[in-house]
């Protein structure tokens, strides 16, 4: 039985009309936890299976009982074992579920609230399923493309280190000892100086790396640097194109997906701004949600900001006199959401060449530098 102590154990027992003969507390077991525990699929699952069980008629409490027992995932259990007990108190689901931001978002609390009030939950609850899981795609399109050149780049820093600061300076005693430290090429002689350099400053090359990550990531946490960043990011080419695609493709499902839940437009772009994951993006979104508060259309202030494509106003100032807003932004995602895939496809393989043309150059004239003099002294040992 939860509890919040022995005592109250015993009077919900004695309530039972049970009389107990001794109340224990469950030892604590230890789990590791990463974050919250509840990753994007338990999620998933959840909502699926309460929509399920709403639609077929099942109370909410009742639901919650059956899916905190049947959860593979311990932390998503004791999440909705305290939601079960705040709607057992009296508290409607969508404040229950507030009650952990980390894990039920503001987006989704207020799908949820919007379908207790509208008494469509049970269909807001499978629109929030196909909106995590298009978002969850979304996200593994970017990072699947971001991980082969950022192990390929950590690899050559390694491999570039090891040469500069092991290999050049064993070649370079061994020149050495030949005698022919002063007949070198020019190019083996800017190598060894590159090497020499690297060796010498080790430590101030580590301070730093060491302080440009540190102090790029103090500013990402500073209103004033995460703006720049992020304006930065958005005009970067290539790069740049891409975020602008996802932006759109998040913007337009997540206020898609509000407006046909019947949230209100004010309160679904504060939503949206909330979860735009770009300060420009969210400023531009708060814009376009002030001129509406003024009267005004979406479809001029998003044009202003010159952050949305043209394109993209055009369509929904044609979604906004059709009165199909909702069903135009949706349409505007799913166009998007695959324009994502072939921008990601096309960055990557524009990306690929240039690492591995970079990363060769940069090995074999390393290479040739250090083989040059030994094919020297190999031609003198031969002519004597």
């Amino acid at each position: 039985m939860e509890a919040e102590s022995a005592d109250a154990v015993d009077q919900r027992l004695r309530a039972q009309q049970l009389q107990p003969t001794k109340v224990k507390k469950k030892p604590r077991e230890f789990n590791f936890q990463i974050g919250t525990g509840v990753g994007p699929k338990d999620i998933v699952t959840f909502t699926r299976l309460f929509a399920t069980m709403i639609d077929a008629g099942l109370p909410i409490v009742q639901c919650l009982d059956i899916l905190q027992g049947q959860t593979d995932n311990k932390f998503l259990g004791v999440i909705l074992r305290d939601v079960k007990a705040s709607v057992e108190g009296g508290a409607t689901f969508s404040d229950s579920l507030r009650r952990h931001p980390k894990v039920f978002d503001h987006l989704y609390v207020n799908l949820v609230q919007a379908g207790e009030v509208g008494g469509i939950l049970d269909t807001i609850l499978n629109r929030l399923a196909v909106y995590i899981e298009k978002a969850m795609k979304l996200r593994r399109q970017v990072r699947g493309a971001m991980v082969y050149p950022s192990i390929v780049i950590v690899v050559f820093v390694g491999v570039l280190s090891i040469l500069l600061g092991f290999v050049i300076p064993g070649f370079q005693n061994m020149f050495k000892d030949f005698g022919a430290k002063d007949d070198l090429p020019a190019l083996t002689k800017g190598v060894m100086a590159v090497s020499s350099f690297f060796v010498g400053n080790f430590v101030w090359f580590f301070l730093a790396l060491t302080g440009l990550i540190v102090g790029f990531t103090y500013a990402g946490k500073t209103p004033k640097g995460k703006r720049i960043i992020h304006r930065t990011m958005l005009r970067a080419p290539v790069l740049g194109e891409v975020l602008r695609k996802i932006a759109v493709a998040r913007f337009t499902r997540t206020l898609g997906t509000l407006l046909s839940s019947g949230v209100p437009i004010l309160d679904a772009l504060e939503i949206v701004a909330k979860t735009a994951g770009n300060v420009i993006v969210e400023e531009a979104i708060m814009y376009a949600r002030l001129k509406i508060s003024e009267g005004k259309n979406m479809a001029e202030p998003l044009l202003q900001t010159n952050v949305f494509p043209p394109m993209v106003v055009q369509m929904v100032g044609v979604g906004e006199q059709t009165g199909a807003l909702d069903a135009m932004l949706n349409k505007i995602a799913d166009f998007y959401e695959e324009e994502v895939d072939i921008a990601v496809a096309a960055m990557t393989s524009l990306i690929e060449p240039a690492l591995m043309v970079g990363i060769g150059g940069t090995v074999g004239v390393v290479l040739i530098a250090m083989y040059l003099p030994i094919f020297s002294l190999a031609g003198k040992i031969k002519a004597e």
